[in-house]
């Protein structure tokens, strides 16, 4: 039988409960570096065609 700290148990339990709702989460609403660069491109080309058409 081994003796156990039930305080590093209990740590190490949270632990890795977070880190498993924070995987889930990521793949749930996560996006990847290319896709919010190229989302961000488009609305920054969107916002110039909008001032290009404004100023006509």
């Amino acid at each position: 039988m081994t003796v156990v700290n039930l305080n590093k148990f209990r740590k190490a339990k949270a632990r890795a409960t977070k880190q498993m709702q924070a995987d889930e989460n990521a793949v749930k609403f996560g996006r990847t570096k290319a896709q919010k660069k190229l989302e961000s491109s488009q609305a920054d080309k969107a916002r110039q065609d909008l001032d290009g058409k404004e100023r006509k």
